[in-house]
């Protein structure tokens, strides 16, 4: 379970985000980190039932990403992010394609999964799939449960014109239209610190785990 005491120091760097109060403050960051990793173990077993894409023997540290910000083309010089990142790749520790993602932050936690912003030789094999297997995409992101937990899958980054090579009146054009295919659920504070909140999250990336399928089937 993630610890209050964890929440407590995200919300305190929030509102100090410096270095000299980082510094100051490093014992709790550890602890807060090392709870962050303590609980990425219970995910990606957990995560493994769900999605045995998912290899549950992954190093929890290397799916905590750094709280230090990348500032050099940002015009926000804070330097830490106030949340913690856990990336939970479906093949391995591999960047790109479908895979799930958690956030840790006071207020604005979430889970995630799919594939954000793929690059345009994955975007293109992503459509083609799409315009071959309509059909089963839509009977994933259709189901009640998933709309319920996720909301209209269209609802995300789009085109405003219609993609090279395919017609405006084609049958699946607001599914060709999409640039990401993400689906994502908000998780309260008192939800993130539940001693059962693995097993929870797990059961919610159950219903994303088709959608990562289709994905993987796309790019393979």
């Amino acid at each position: 379970m993630i610890y209050q005491e964890s929440l407590e120091f995200l919300k305190d760097l929030a509102a100090n985000n410096n270095r000299e109060w980082f510094l100051d403050n490093k014992e709790r960051y550890d602890k807060a980190r090392e709870n962050v990793i303590e609980f990425t173990r219970n995910l990606l077993t957990e995560m493994h039932k769900v999605d045995p894409g998912i290899d549950e023997a992954l190093d929890p540290k290397k799916c905590v990403m750094r709280i230090y910000r990348d500032i050099r083309f940002s015009k926000n010089k804070t330097p830490y992010k106030n949340n913690f990142g856990i990336s939970l790749p479906t093949t391995g520790l591999r960047p790109g394609g479908a895979e799930y993602y958690l956030q840790i932050q006071p207020g604005n936690s979430f889970i995630g999964g799919g594939y954000w912003m793929p690059e345009a030789e994955h975007l293109k094999a992503i459509r083609q799939e799409i315009d071959y297997n309509a059909h089963d995409l839509r009977q994933i992101i259709d189901a009640p449960e998933f709309i319920k937990l996720f909301g209209d899958f269209k609802n995300q980054e789009q085109l405003k014109s219609v993609p090279q090579g395919y017609s405006v009146d084609n049958e699946n054009i607001d599914l060709l239209k999409l640039k990401s295919f993400v689906a994502w659920h908000k998780i309260t504070d008192k939800e993130i610190v539940n001693k059962n909140a693995a097993g929870q999250i797990a059961d919610v990336c159950r219903h994303i785990q088709p959608l990562n399928v289709f994905l993987r089937n796309a790019l393979a």
